[in-house]
C-alpha cells in the first residue's frame, strides 16, 4: 500500500513557511507500514487543487492533504476534492452544531462565513476535529479494476492535524492494511569524511534493490545512513537490520558518531559524562555555535561544560585568555600560538579537565573571494594538539562546519582516552 502527502498553501509554495506537517505525517505513515511515495505542495488555486487531487487518487492507496479547510475565501480543499472526485458538496448537519457549539463555548457567536466548513462531498464522512472548527474529511474513491483510493483531509494547524490523527486517522489507516506490516528505520550518524569516501567504505551496502535497503545523506558535514526493513513486527525487522548495523560500525568505526536524532554534542556530552571530565571553550568566529549546542543538549550533565568566551575578532580576545600584544595581522605562523594560548588559557581559567578552541574566521584580514581557513586546539593536562583545515567561500557553512571539527577533536580525545 503507498499513499501521497498534500500540503495546500500559498504561504507554503512561495516559500514563506516551511512545509513540517508531510514530514511528520509521512514518519507516521511509514510506522504504520505504508509506503510515502509522493510529496506534492500545491497553491491556493482551485482547478491546481482538482487537478493534484485526481492525479493522486489515480496513482495512491492512501491520500493525506493537510491545509484548505478553514473559512476563509482561499480555502479550497473541499471544493477541489468533490470536483476531483465527481461529487457534490453536502452540508453536514452534526458538524454544523459541532462548529456552532464550539463558538458558543467561547461566548462568540458562529459568523456565517463558518458554516461552509460543515461542507464535505457526498459519499464521505467528517473527521471530527476536538480542537478547532475545521473538521476533516474522509473520503473513498472507486477506481476501475482495482481498489479504491482513501483520502483524508486534515486541516494545516499542527496540533489539530496531530490530534486528529491520534484520534480517528491513524487507526483508520492501519485497518486499511492487507497485511498487519511494519516498517523499521534505523538511522547511523557520521562525522570525518564524505559522502562518497563512506559510499567507498560500504561496498555493495547501498546498492539498489539490496535488502535491508541502505541510503546515505549529507548535512551541514554529518553523514546519515538510513537502513530500512519491512517485517512482520518489530522483533523481526531488528533482526533483518542488525547484520547491517554491525556491517557499518565494523567497517567506518570511529566515523560513526551516534544513531537516531544523535548530534555531534550529544556524542561529546555522553563521553564526558562517562568520564567525568569537564569541557571550557575558547570561540573565535564561530558565533557560540558549540556553547549553545553544548548547552541545550539534555545528555550533558551541568558540570560537563563549564563555560567559555565568545569572540568575533581579534582585537576582541581577552588577555586573559592571549596574554601579550597581537601582531596586526595575524597569518600562518602567528595564528598557532595564539590557538594554543586560547586552548590552555580558557582550560586553566574554567578549571576544565579540557579546553577547546576555534578560530579565526574568515580570513584574518578577509580577502575578497578568499576562502576561510580555521584552527581548532585542544589542551589537555599532557598538552595541546592542533587541527588546521581549509573551510570554503560560503562563511556559514564554514562556521558550522569548525564547529562540528571541533567537537569531532574532543570526541575523538575521549575515545582514545577510554581505549
Amino acid at each position: 500500500m503507498n499513499a501521497e502527502v498534500i500540503s495546500i498553501g500559498d504561504e507554503l509554495t512561495s516559500g514563506a513557511r516551511l512545509d513540517t506537517n508531510s514530514q511528520w505525517i509521512s514518519q507516521r505513515l511509514v510506522e504504520l507500514g505504508v509506503a510515502v511515495r509522493f510529496h506534492t505542495t500545491v497553491a491556493d488555486d482551485l482547478q491546481t487543487n482538482v487537478d493534484v487531487f485526481r492525479t493522486a487518487f489515480d496513482r495512491a492507496d492512501v491520500v493525506i492533504a493537510n491545509g484548505g479547510l478553514g473559512p476563509t475565501a482561499d480555502d479550497l480543499t473541499r471544493e477541489a476534492v468533490a470536483r476531483a472526485a465527481a461529487t457534490q458538496l453536502v452540508r453536514d448537519d452534526q458538524a454544523l452544531a459541532d462548529i456552532r457549539a464550539k463558538f458558543e463555548r467561547r461566548g462568540q457567536p458562529m459568523p456565517q462565513r463558518n458554516e461552509v466548513q460543515a461542507l464535505r462531498p457526498a459519499g464521505g464522512r467528517v473527521v471530527p476535529n476536538p480542537h478547532g472548527t475545521a473538521p476533516g474529511i474522509d473520503l473513498e474513491i472507486p477506481r476501475a479494476g482495482r481498489g479504491p483510493c482513501r483520502l483524508f483531509a486534515l486541516p494545516g494547524v499542527p496540533s489539530e492535524l496531530k490530534a486528529m490523527w491520534h484520534a480517528s486517522v491513524g487507526a483508520a489507516i492501519a485497518d486499511l492494511r492487507p497485511t498487519a506490516l511494519v516498517i523499521r528505520q534505523h538511522r547511523i550518524q557520521c562525522f570525518g569524511a564524505g559522502e562518497s569516501q563512506i559510499e567507498a567504505m560500504l561496498p555493495g551496502l547501498i546498492e539498489r534493490g539490496r535488502p535491508p535497503v541502505v541510503g546515505i545523506t549529507a548535512s551541514q558535514s554529518t553523514i546519515t545512513l538510513r537502513i530500512s526493513t519491512a517485517g512482520a513486527d518489530h522483533r523481526q525487522c531488528a533482526q533483518a537490520l542488525q547484520p547491517t548495523i554491525d556491517t557499518i560500525h565494523r567497517c567506518l568505526g570511529n566515523l560513526v558518531f551516534g544513531e537516531g536524532d544523535d548530534e555531534l554534542q550529544h556524542a561529546v556530552a555522553r563521553l564526558l559524562v562517562r568520564a567525568g571530565a569537564s569541557l571550557a571553550t575558547a570561540e573565535w568566529g564561530t558565533g557560540g555555535l558549540i556553547a549553545h549546542w553544548l548547552t541545550e543538549s539534555t545528555v550533558a550533565s551541568p558540570d560537563c561544560y563549564r563555560g567559555g568566551w565568545v569572540v568575533g575578532s581579534a582585537t576582541a580576545l581577552p588577555t586573559a585568555l592571549v596574554p601579550g600584544t597581537l601582531p596586526t595581522t595575524l597569518r600562518g605562523d602567528d595564528i598557532r600560538p595564539v590557538m594554543e594560548a586560547l586552548a590552555v588559557n580558557c582550560r586553566d581559567q574554567m578549571g576544565a579537565d579540557y579546553g577547546l578552541a576555534t578560530g579565526p574566521l574568515p580570513p584574518c584580514p578577509a580577502t575578497e573571494g578568499a576562502a576561510s581557513s580555521f584552527y581548532v586546539a585542544l589542551a589537555t593536562a599532557t598538552g595541546v594538539q592542533l587541527l588546521a583545515q581549509g573551510g570554503g567561500n560560503d562563511p556559514t557553512t564554514t562556521r558550522v562546519r569548525c564547529a562540528k571539527q571541533a567537537l569531532n577533536v574532543v570526541r575523538l580525545t575521549l575515545l582514545d582516552r577510554r581505549a
